[in-house]
């Protein structure tokens, strides 16, 4: 596993549940807006815990913690993320994953063999806009695990959208708990593209209209800024046309 931070306790990730995050290293998306540029395109400031201190950690926590939260960086780039949750598992405890959706593949063995009890899953943008909310990785091949990218990225057409279709209609199909979400960023998004963004996802699941902040980490945020909640909330009605349980999350 290229592991590129571990924070011991969030009451926030992993709904209902006390837990522990895992940030994996790499992604196959540049997202200009990513608050942890140091697990995409630098290494991050702190050196991350091995393995072994993790597992150590969990063992001593047994009882007090309830789930682990993989999150990253893009976690379904790991090769050995199977094992590496079925060693959780065998700790006893439960597993929220985190993922960009454009792994279908990893993702439906993951789903499979019942080793994620609650997914939550990022929507970009729109269909037609998508290649602007992710950047330049993705088309190049550039990431930390460069075979894994190039096996995602090796057909004719590069987008993730019939990919990230792909991993949706798992997850519906799987009857294991999902939300989705999206980050609204000003300079990225126009209020119009929640029309079209929230058809095309159209269902029952969790959605939730998430709101840019600088974390200092921002993979370039140079022209990028937060909406207004007024224009949050315009925007909100317009999702929940399609998608009756959305929400605002993290609007001040």
């Amino acid at each position: 596993m290229h592991i590129g931070g571990f924070q011991k306790l969030t009451l926030l990730d992993f709904p209902g549940q006390v837990a522990c995050i895992l940030f994996t290293a790499g992604c196959n998306f540049c997202c200009p807006f990513c608050h942890n540029a140091g697990l995409v395109v630098h290494a991050p400031a702190v050196p991350a815990p091995t393995e072994a201190e993790i597992f150590a950690y969990l063992e001593k926590r047994r009882g007090l913690l309830d789930g682990v939260v993989i999150s990253g960086g893009e976690p379904l780039l790991q090769d050995d993320l199977v094992p590496f949750l079925h060693k959780i598992k065998d700790l006893g405890y439960l597993i929220k994953l985190d993922t960009n959706g454009s792994f279908p593949g990893a993702l439906e063995k993951i789903l499979a063999a019942k080793l994620v009890d609650y997914v939550a899953m990022d929507i970009k943008h729109c269909p037609s806009k998508y290649a602007s909310a992710i950047g330049h990785y993705y088309a190049s091949g550039a990431s930390h695990n460069p075979t894994a990218v190039h096996d995602a990225t090796s057909s004719d057409a590069l987008s993730p959208v019939p990919r990230i279709e792909l991993s949706l209609a798992l997850l519906r199909q799987s009857g294991v708990p999902f939300e989705l979400r999206t980050t609204l960023v000003k300079g990225i998004h126009q209020e119009a593209d929640l029309e079209p963004l929230a058809k095309w996802i159209a269902g029952p699941q969790p959605y939730f209209l998430q709101s840019y902040v600088d974390s200092g980490d921002v993979i370039d945020g140079r022209h990028l800024s937060a909406f207004p909640r007024e224009a949050l909330e315009r925007m909100l009605a317009t999702a929940q046309k399609y998608c009756p349980r959305a929400e605002l999350r993290g609007v001040q």
